[in-house]
Parts: C-alpha cells; sequence; structure tokens
C-alpha cells in the first residue's frame, strides 16, 4: 500500500501524541517498512499476520499499535489493573527485551507493563499484577501457571500477540499458545515471525478474524540482511580459539556474539577468551536467570563486548550495534543460521558474519548453503596463522592467541529461590490527549 510523504512518520500513521514523543526521546521518528504496513490496519483493530526478517523492526510493528489502542480506544475498556493485551514470547531474555521497549513506548502515558516469566521469583511478579498491569509481556510456561492459579486474569485481554511465532513452535509451546489463546477469548491477534511453517498458519486460519498478511520484502529477497558480510571457511576445531582470538582483534570490532551449539561448549569457550585477556560474557542454559540478565545487561551497556552464547539466548539480543556474529561451530539447520546471523547488520547497519566449518561439519554446511542460496560453495580452509585470514580480517601481523591478563568471566551470579504470594489489585487512569 502506498503512503503519502507526510505518512513516513509515527505521528503521519495516526500515533497519539504521547507515544510519538516517547519514541522520539529514544531517537526513533521514522518507522521501518513493516511497521509502516502495519500500523494503519492495527490501529484499526484488525488482525495481522506479520513477516520480516530479525532486526527489522517487528516489535514496535506491534507494539505501538498495542500501546496506542489500550491507552486510548473506545472499543477497549477503561484501565482498572487487569490486562488489556498480552505478548507471548518463546524466551526469557526475548520477555525482557519486549517488554523494556513497551515500557519506553508507554512512558507517556499511564498504561502499565509487567514482564512475566520462569526463572524469577513469583512473589515479584504477582505483586506487578496485583499493583495493576494493563499490558503483560511473558513467557507461556508462567502465564499458564499464574493464570491457573488465578493470578493473571485474561478475559479483559482485547489484544494478542505471539511474537516469534516459529521459534514457540520449534520449542514446543503450541498446546500452551493454543491454551493460552482459549482463555483470552475474542481479541485482536497479531502474530509476527520470521518464518511462517505451515503449523503457524494453519493455527492463524483456525484462530484468526480474516488476518491480512503483511511481508515487509517481497518473496525474491534473501533470508539474510545484505549489509551483513558473510565469511565462512574451514577451520581446524583444535585452531578455532586462536583463530577467534585473532578475529576479535580486527579493526573497527565493536560487540561481537560468538555461538556455541553446547551449554558446556560456551562456557569453555568464554573462560579460555577470558583467560587470553578478553572482557567476555556468558549466557546458555546452565546459569540462572539472574546471571543470564546480568550478562546482557552488561552486554547492552558496553560493560563487555563479547558475548558468548547458546541459540536459546538469540532471540533475546536485541542490540542494533553489534558488528561481528561468529559461528564457533556450524548451526544445525538454516533457519538457525538466519537467526544467528540476523544479531549484526541490523537497522541498515553494517556487519561481519563469520562462520567456522569443522572438518565434521561440511555436509551440514553443504545443507545450509543450498538451503539459503548462499553461494558459498567449496569454502577455502584457512588457519590462524594463515596469510588468507591476515588479509580477510586485516588483523595486525603482531597479532597473537592474547592480548593481555586473565580476567574472570562476567555473569555467574546463582539464581534466586523462587516464592509466591497472592492478592487482587485495581487503578483507575487519568485523561489523555491526541494530536
Amino acid at each position: 500500500m502506498p503512503y503519502a510523504a507526510e505518512q513516513s512518520t509515527f505521528a503521519g500513521l495516526g500515533v497519539a501524541a504521547e507515544i510519538v514523543d516517547a519514541l522520539a526521546a529514544d531517537g526513533i521518528t521514522n518507522p521501518f517498512s513493516i511497521q509502516e504496513l502495519t500500523l494503519p490496519l492495527a490501529l484499526a483493530g484488525r488482525d495481522i499476520i506479520g513477516q520480516a526478517r530479525t532486526g527489522m523492526g517487528k516489535t514496535l510493528g506491534f507494539g505501538v499499535p498495542l500501546i496506542d489502542r489500550v491507552f486510548d480506544d473506545a472499543d477497549i475498556a477503561e484501565l482498572d489493573g487487569t490486562p488489556r493485551a498480552l505478548i507471548i514470547v518463546p524466551t526469557r531474555e526475548l520477555a525482557v527485551q519486549v517488554g523494556d521497549d513497551l515500557e519506553r513506548t508507554a512512558a507517556h502515558t499511564p498504561v502499565r507493563v509487567s514482564t512475566i516469566y520462569g526463572g524469577r521469583p513469583y512473589d515479584e511478579q504477582i505483586k506487578a499484577l496485583e499493583d495493576g498491569a494493563d499490558v503483560v509481556v511473558g513467557t507461556p510456561g508462567r502465564l499458564i501457571d499464574l493464570h491457573d492459579r488465578g493470578d493473571l486474569v485474561l478475559e479483559q485481554v482485547a489484544v494478542l500477540v505471539l511474537d516469534e511465532a516459529d521459534e514457540m513452535l520449534d520449542m514446543g509451546f503450541l498446546p500452551d499458545i493454543e491454551k493460552l489463546w482459549a482463555a483470552v477469548g475474542e481479541t485482536q491477534t497479531m502474530l509476527f515471525s520470521a518464518t511462517m511453517p505451515g503449523a503457524i498458519l494453519a493455527l492463524a486460519r483456525q484462530k484468526m478474524n480474516k488476518p491480512v498478511h503483511i511481508r515487509a520484502e517481497s518473496g525474491d529477497d534473501s533470508a539474510t540482511h545484505t549489509t551483513t558480510r558473510q565469511v565462512v571457511f574451514k577451520s581446524h576445531r583444535m585452531d578455532k580459539l586462536e583463530v577467534i582470538a585473532r578475529i576479535l582483534q580486527s579493526p573497527g570490532r565493536g560487540r561481537t556474539i560468538i555461538f556455541a551449539r553446547t551449554k558446556r561448549t560456551a562456557a569453555e569457550l568464554a573462560d579460555d577468551l577470558a583467560s587470553r585477556g578478553f572482557t567476555v560474557a556468558a549466557v546458555h542454559g546452565d546459569l540462572g536467570q539472574g546471571a543470564r540478565e546480568q550478562a546482557l545487561d552488561a552486554f547492552r551497556r558496553g560493560a563487555v563486548e563479547i558475548l558468548v552464547a547458546t541459540d536459546v539466548a538469540a532471540r533475546g539480543i536485541d542490540v542494533d550495534d553489534v558488528t561481528h556474529v561468529i559461528n564457533y561451530q556450524a548451526p544445525d539447520d538454516p533457519m538457525t543460521y538466519v537467526h544467528r546471523i540476523g544479531r549484526t547488520g541490523r537497522a541498515g547497519r553494517t556487519g561481519t558474519a563469520v562462520t567456522l566449518v569443522g572438518y565434521d561439519e561440511t555436509r551440514k554446511w553443504d545443507a545450509i548453503n543450498t538451503d539459503l542460496k548462499l553461494g558459498k560453495h567449496d569454502i577455502p580452509e584457512w588457519f590462524s596463522t594463515s596469510d588468507e585470514l591476515r588479509e580477510e580480517f586485516e588483523f595486525p601481523e603482531s597479532a597473537s592467541g592474547r592480548v593481555g591478563p586473565a580476567r574472570k568471566v562476567h555473569g555467574t551470579r546463582p539464581a534466586r529461590r523462587q516464592s509466591r504470594s497472592e492478592g487482587p489489585g485495581k487503578r483507575t487512569r487519568s485523561g489523555r490527549k491526541r494530536r
């Protein structure tokens, strides 16, 4: 749908003045493609299937109209402390990120956002619901738990969002989604995802009301960002640490995410890099939720520039200025590759994605290359001492596998114990204005 020039801003698309001001305070004035296509329909209460690659602005694509409608829509009941909108996400990290984004979007409105996920004490989340939560962001398991206990009231929900639906399908959350969907009843529903597997489309056809399917790019577009330089080569497993240590000394290298396949590998790699003088944080399943949040916060703030992660954390890392993504091992499948390297080259920025293919991983890489049509056949074989490696990444000839004295890996705080409490809560909202 073509738009007039004056509609290329959030204000021109009809977003409430309070939300426009909050976005502007965060440096956001012009919508991305998926947002520009979605907003007019979502503000009108239409059901939407939104499809765009990772890093193309899906969160504000549903977040802005959701906050706008909850804040000031005659079709939605006045706020009384019970949720008017529910956003379901697959991972704890993504819940935190989406919750933060929505809180900033709603900063100049009376709308209150609560984030609900496992691994945190029950009592603090229940208290937030008691105090009043107009918008709830959460993971399926904890949402169902609190709803079954009567702490999370869903009968007044008017807007339902399923974010990263394909990931939730892969993680086996489909029955949980169906249960929560049944609990909210008739709602405006927005389903957002990078890919649309058949099971997701079947669920949408069954549950949604004449949804409009919006794609932010054409079917011929690449599954990966065109702003991302992809470098792929064979690397011996005994030499991979030396190779990465040198790549990390490339000029212009900023925030970097290194993906490992297993929790054990991620922990060992983080320890090894820290012992060589690099400032590193780690995120994997063997860490408590508090430690994971501490590591992600340090990475977002720039306290550390290198984050070693397993795939479980990929969807929760929403930092626009990641310059490098390094696959320590070849991903298991094409979509994992897309999601991993989607952490860089975001929002029009350039990025570099590096994949170290082990000698036992060549078939796996061939399948990824063929499926995504990357055109990277007959990949070269490079060692840490190879001139080709140094020329590709332009690190100094004097670079070695160590940059300083050993450091401690950030983010090792143990998980907190959980506790429970109960009780209802109510509140009302103040007046509102529009431009």
